[in-house]
């Protein structure tokens, strides 16, 4: 205990909680809509398509993905998250559409980009999408193979620079994967571009409804634990952090988030790095699922859970609640 805090009745602490004027004004944490990055799925459609296992989200046409960003902007969210609905006939072993200039990231990228150019775009650098086996990275022989996979991961990513992201955000958990973007990136003159290292990735359960929404579930062939965190460590990932920050990330990415609070904290206290949060599908699912039974209330508990975050030291969180948060906080003062 503290010995320069007086006891009751000296001490009240309920004194600083009797009006929301003085509670307002020594709380700790704040959450603003410049917290939050907002992830969106894109298909090549025409109309939106609703994912059933997370309500309110559709895999979106690349000119309504557009209208979304456009949007993002309006609300005061910097960034949004793209992330493609890959045709199957478009899957392969080699995974080659990865890299197609013409692939549906780059696309949408250059459509968002040309339609409203002062969004921070983030694109996502791993092979699941496009791979006929569901994996992050080649497979074969049933093995995912990592340094084979670390050449078609940099193509990727240097695509995804070209088409105009300017946030790449490796989540694949290859070996070495930063540190060869990064000397790509550095090669080719894209010295600007920001990664967003997944460095604390884990092999979680609540993943299911992202793997739904971009169509990679049902092909996955066996787990990701090969190359994902287990759940039960936590100095593992502080040694993987290290790692992508010294092969040159620039912010790290915890996933998922609610459940890892702990390895949020543990990363921004050690490293003072920014690192972000992202409030994976099966957690939004949860709260939805909650909510639709009447347990919960759905907007106290969206916000509780995004300022638990900014609480553990994110500097920011990916939620696909981003747009209802940024509308509430625009509402109510934004803080």
């Amino acid at each position: 205990m503290n010995p320069t805090i007086a006891s009751f009745p000296a001490s009240r602490t309920r004194r600083l909680r009797a009006r929301k004027s003085i509670s307002n004004l020594i709380r700790e944490n704040k959450l603003s809509t410049s917290d939050l990055i907002w992830p969106l799925f894109v298909q090549d459609r025409t109309s939106n398509q609703t994912i059933n296992s997370m309500p309110g989200v559709s895999r979106l046409s690349i000119k309504n993905a557009v209208a979304a960003a456009a949007e993002a902007v309006e609300l005061g969210i910097p960034a949004i998250a793209i992330f493609p609905h890959v045709s199957e006939h478009l899957k392969t072993p080699d995974c080659k559409e990865a890299w197609n200039p013409e692939n549906l990231a780059n696309r949408t990228t250059r459509a968002i980009r040309k339609s409203v150019p002062n969004i921070e775009i983030m694109l996502d650098v791993a092979l699941d999408p496009y791979n006929v086996h569901g994996h992050d990275g080649l497979f074969a022989n049933g093995q995912v193979l990592n340094d084979e996979t670390l050449e078609c991961l940099t193509k990727q990513a240097l695509s995804h620079a070209k088409a105009g992201a300017t946030i790449l955000g490796p989540s694949d958990m290859m070996d070495g994967r930063i540190g060869r973007i990064r000397e790509s990136l550095e090669a080719n003159n894209y010295k600007d571009i920001i990664l967003f290292s997944y460095a604390a990735k884990y092999a979680s359960a609540f993943y299911d409804p992202f793997r739904n929404s971009i169509g990679s579930r049902i092909a996955l062939k066996g787990s990701k634990e090969t190359y994902q965190i287990n759940p039960s460590n936590s100095d593992e990932a502080i040694r993987v952090v290290q790692r992508d920050l010294k092969e040159g990330a620039d912010a790290i990415i915890i996933k998922p988030g609610t459940l890892y609070l702990d390895i949020c904290q543990r990363v921004s206290q050690h490293f003072r790095v920014p690192t972000f949060a992202y409030q994976v599908s099966g957690e939004f699912a949860m709260f939805h699922a909650a909510a639709a039974n009447g347990w919960i209330d759905l907007e106290k508990a969206m916000l509780e859970s995004l300022i638990s975050f900014k609480r553990a030291g994110c500097t920011g969180i990916i939620s696909y609640f981003a747009p209802n948060a940024a509308k509430y906080l625009n509402v109510r003062g934004n803080n």
